[in-house]
């Protein structure tokens, strides 16, 4: 008895190593380019998130595997995301200018839309795509947001960690979420490439939303 349990764990250990090596490398090389079964890959480092940052903790950069979540995630989100009518985009309260004007409410950073950072240029092109405008300063923002909204599609800004904790976070909700990773991370001063934000509001664009 003790013998077959034993072999079963083996067997366990080494299909799970396995199967997380392959998610890895399509995650690698989801970055570049498109890749079957994305969905089930990402599942797949999800389940095994805590073990596999412990290896990349050790021996690389753990914010590799954030990088590779992120990208198999947007992937097997995209189809979805295509399909939704009610947007949100959260934006990190980290990219505003350090002497920034705007007040900090319970629904996040209120844009005055000074000119001294890209928010506000972004936030009127964002409404203007149909989408609800937040700049969060907390995951604690987000989630309140979210209870009170009927949202059908995220696209939120911020490090590829943060992004993929919300996803990871959110996975069981059923919420396709799109991430843009920031340029610079950190704590502030942080900065996004706005014609890349620009450029994947234009490529989802649901026509039939607009047209209403």
């Amino acid at each position: 008895m003790y013998n077959f349990i034993g072999k079963l764990l083996v067997l366990f250990l080494v299909s799970s190593f396995i199967l997380s090596s392959l998610a890895l490398f399509m995650g690698k090389i989801s970055i570049r380019r498109n890749v079957r079964l994305a969905g089930f890959f990402a599942l797949i480092l999800d389940l095994f998130y805590m073990p596999i940052k412990y290896l990349f903790c050790r021996f690389s950069d753990p914010r590799n595997l954030d990088q590779w979540m992120v990208s198999l995630k947007n992937t097997a989100n995209r189809e979805s995301f295509k399909k939704s009518t009610s947007r949100i985009m959260f934006v990190p309260h980290c990219i505003r200018s350090l002497d920034c004007p705007a007040l900090s409410t319970r629904d996040g950073i209120q844009c005055v839309e000074c000119g001294r950072c890209v928010l506000g240029e972004l936030r009127k092109k964002a409404e203007s795509e149909g989408y609800d405008f937040y700049i969060v300063t907390g995951s604690s923002f987000v989630e309140r947001i979210l209870r009170k909204s009927k949202a059908d599609g995220v696209l939120v800004i911020a490090c590829n960690y943060e992004i993929n904790k919300g996803m990871r976070a959110l996975r069981g909700s059923k919420l396709p979420i799109l991430g843009i990773p920031l340029l610079k991370d950190g704590c502030f001063n942080t900065c996004v490439d706005l014609d890349e934000v620009l450029l994947t509001m234009k490529n989802f664009r649901n026509e039939n939303k607009m047209c209403e």
